[in-house]
């Protein structure tokens, strides 16, 4: 196991790595003009132009500005300037500002999800073809059927309306403006966990060493709980972790629709505004995030069934 985690942790630096590599190299190759605001390309002479870009090192061979820039990482760990998301700020703190806004909304909405989605999707389970299952079925259809931005209008229009809650997020009332954000961020992961954890428990309540635990005598509410949910969760705790980081990363299209302040829009801000330096920050927190998720899924898979053994030979079992 020990081995197997070393090795794991080594793949994933090295894929990290890989990735902020590449997309470094590919900014690279964008033309220098875009280094200037609209206003000092007008103003700025072709001698001042060259200075600027020299003195800021995009000049310099690629290979050398990403020695440079992994020099800076691992030394000093400074991910650079932004030039015009937060102009002069460092990348650490613009990712930081809006990191935690992400985190806070995501956190509060994974954790609501995996509660009712689990919980909802045991009742189905156990009720199975009843009227809350077909209740749970409906549900989980209309929010894969209707487009997303259908039903954020819907959580919108009832929320403020209806509720008078906050249409806007606001960083004078982050707790109430945070209300409508939560739970559109919920309502498709609520869905997904029913769904798969009414799927795993079924399977589960077809196989034979179920019929034999209900042939001795065990109540429906002992093997449920005790048998079915613990081997149905078993896959779900693998992408578990993948969710947990992944989510408070941020959504583009709940924090733009909010007006959110958070991770989502980031991205797309900062390589629509050629800031190249917060396109390489966001990236390499991205792949961090999704790499990591994999590599705690397997993990975590592991500690919650001993029966699975990482690391052997022929593979996992």
């Amino acid at each position: 196991m020990f081995l197997y985690v070393l090795k794991r942790l080594l793949q994933s630096v090295v894929t990290i790595l890989l990735v902020v590599t590449i997309v470094f190299l590919l900014l690279r190759l964008l033309p220098t003009d875009y280094y200037f605001t609209e206003d000092e390309l007008m103003k700025l002479t072709e001698q001042q132009k060259h200075d600027r870009l020299q003195a800021a090192g995009f000049l310099d061979h690629p290979l050398t500005q990403l020695v440079r820039f992994y020099k800076q990482l691992f030394t000093e760990f400074d991910l650079g300037t932004s030039r015009r998301i937060q102009a002069n700020q460092p990348v650490i703190s613009v990712i930081g500002s809006k990191f935690e806004v992400s985190m806070r909304l995501g956190l509060i909405s994974l954790g609501i999800s995996l509660v009712l989605g689990v919980c909802f999707g045991v009742l189905q389970a156990r009720y199975k073809d009843g009227i809350f299952d077909h209740l749970g079925t409906a549900y989980t259809v209309f929010v894969n059927a209707v487009p997303s931005l259908v039903t954020y209008s819907l959580v919108l229009a009832f929320g403020a309306r209806v509720l008078g809650l906050p249409s806007m997020y606001s960083m004078r009332k982050p707790e109430l403006s945070s209300i409508l954000p939560v739970v559109c961020l919920s309502i498709g992961s609520i869905a997904g966990y029913m769904l798969w954890t009414r799927r795993y428990m079924v399977d589960e309540l077809n196989k034979d060493y179920i019929r034999l635990a209900k042939l001795k005598g065990m109540s429906t509410r002992s093997v449920m709980y005790r048998h079915v949910l613990k081997n149905a969760f078993v896959p779900l705790a693998q992408y578990l972790p993948y969710s947990i980081l992944l989510t408070v990363g941020g959504s583009l299209l709940v924090e733009r629709f909010f007006s959110v302040p958070g991770m989502g829009p980031l991205l797309t801000d900062a390589i629509a505004r050629y800031d190249t330096t917060v396109v390489q920050g966001v990236v390499m927190l991205y792949a961090t995030l999704g790499i990591l998720g994999v590599f705690l899924g397997d993990v975590l898979m592991t500690l919650i069934d001993p029966r699975i053994h990482l690391g052997k030979k022929g593979g996992t079992r």
